[in-house]
């Protein structure tokens, strides 16, 4: 089945005419059509997927490419909603940077995935369209807030996908659903068009079905955008041409205490590939790191300052639907960032909590001097089953507890599947500086090629 392949073996197929792309789109909707009412990770289909793909250019980078775009990317001809009704019915009037330069690069948008309410949230439950089902068993979660998008990828109903990840929201649902999941460097990719969430860490990426696929995608969306102030001028390097250089000696380190946050199962597996780098010529060991924990406290002060601060647009006036329509999770994360930043407890909570920031972001500049990588799993451990955020609304912080600091501190990293607990996926990831995209990517590569 053609919805099946990678999206490096379908240009590959495209390229020598083995199919067309027509062909490739429609496998992928007659997928949409099979899954998709159980799996749920779809809110809007392209009606005119088929037209552009009859039209599509394949000579370019990524010509007649089916993809899926998480819903708080801006898509002009589509709804953008965020998973929320306040923005029930939206159609934006511009593009986001990344789906332009998707669109340039002659890819075609499937359609818009479901995730959780303005991305609040690790599991789709918080969606105002109802909650997405993990593919590898859909009485489980797919994680979130791109569980949409992993899902998508996970169930073959598109080549790959695009998320957004805020503290683990690419790469915990990716781990989860059995897929490849990557977060650029903040500011690595362009915001400009991606619905705000926490403006200081979000940073949008792919989730793909292997480490080449995602090196392409990558080298696609990333690089300097005059209409994105906090985005990088630092020259992008060819991900993909680099991919398979072939590091041997690097220093890896493994935070003790991120192990000891891990479940007994899960942390044998990703010691398991760690050992496996050091096969293929690395040096591993065990090192010392500020405690997770810590970055709990820190991502809920900071993300609900910047949430309540990014929603106060959303007021009935601009976008159509009033304050009422937003979930409880918006409620809940808007009053208690207005707390966070009102007078008298601003310097109490919002300031030190970039104190303590700042901390975490000088003890990995302090670890990236003796290491060239650390191993960072995306989360403790399997997928969790559907339900299991009711009551909870520290659900997604204890679920992204482990990319949770290098996502505040505004690294590079990547979740790889590394193995099966109780039939559900595991992945092992690794972090790296800023801008080390191309030494995760390569290091990822040589780690996942055999099992491609």
């Amino acid at each position: 089945m053609l919805n099946k392949l990678s999206l490096t073996q379908a240009l590959d197929g495209l390229k020598k005419k083995k199919f067309s792309s027509a062909e490739l789109v429609q496998t992928c909707l007659d997928q949409i059509a099979k899954v998709d009412p159980k799996i749920h990770a779809f809110l809007h289909i392209n009606q005119n997927a088929i037209q552009e793909a009859k039209t599509a250019d394949i000579s370019k980078p990524l010509g007649g490419i089916p993809l899926a775009v998480k819903d708080n990317f801006l898509t002009v001809g589509l709804p953008t909603t965020a998973s929320s009704k306040v923005l029930d019915g939206y159609l934006p009037h511009y593009e986001s940077t990344v789906t332009r330069k998707l669109k340039e690069d002659g890819a075609i948008i499937i359609g818009k995935s479901n995730m959780d309410a303005w991305a609040h949230g690790s599991s789709t439950e918080t969606s105002d369209y109802g909650v997405t089902r993990n593919p590898r068993n859909p009485d489980y979660l797919p994680g979130g807030s791109s569980g949409g998008s992993a899902a998508a990828v996970a169930a073959d109903m598109c080549t790959a996908a695009i998320g957004s990840e805020t503290a683990g929201s690419i790469r915990q649902p990716a781990a989860w659903c059995g897929v490849i999941g990557f977060k650029p460097t903040y500011g690595r990719v362009s915001r400009y068009g991606v619905v705000a969430m926490a403006s200081s860490t979000d940073s949008p990426g792919p989730i793909t079905k292997t480490v080449e696929d995602t090196a392409i995608l990558t080298q696609i969306i990333a690089g300097h955008d005059p209409l994105d102030a906090t985005s990088s001028p630092i020259l992008v390097p060819d991900y993909f041409k680099n991919l398979k250089l072939k590091n041997k000696n690097l220093h890896i380190g493994i935070p003790k205490e991120y192990m000891e946050v891990m479940q007994p199962q899960a942390k044998e597996l990703v010691l398991k590939a760690a050992r496996k780098l050091e096969e293929l010529g690395h040096f591993v060991e065990e090192t010392s790191l500020i405690h997770p924990k810590y970055s709990i406290g820190v991502y809920t002060i900071i993300q609900r300052s910047e949430v309540s601060s990014n929603l106060a647009r959303y007021d009935g006036i601009r976008y159509g639907h009033d304050r009422s329509h937003f979930g409880e999770e918006a409620k809940r994360r808007i009053m208690l960032g207005t707390y966070a930043l009102s007078s008298g407890y601003y310097d109490q909570y919002y300031i030190r909590a970039q104190k303590v920031r700042t901390l975490i972001i000088q003890d990995f500049h302090k670890a990236f001097h003796k290491y060239d990588l650390l191993i960072d799993p995306a989360s403790p451990g399997p997928a969790l089953k559907v339900g299991a955020t009711a009551d909870d609304p520290m659900f997604g912080e204890m679920q992204d507890i482990l990319v949770e600091p290098s996502s505040i501190a505004g690294l590079t990293g990547i979740s790889v599947p590394c193995g099966l607990v109780n039939g559900l996926p595991i992945s092992f990831g690794v972090i790296g500086p800023q801008f080390a995209e191309e030494l995760v990517l390569q290091v990822a590569y040589q780690y996942a090629k055999p099992n491609i």
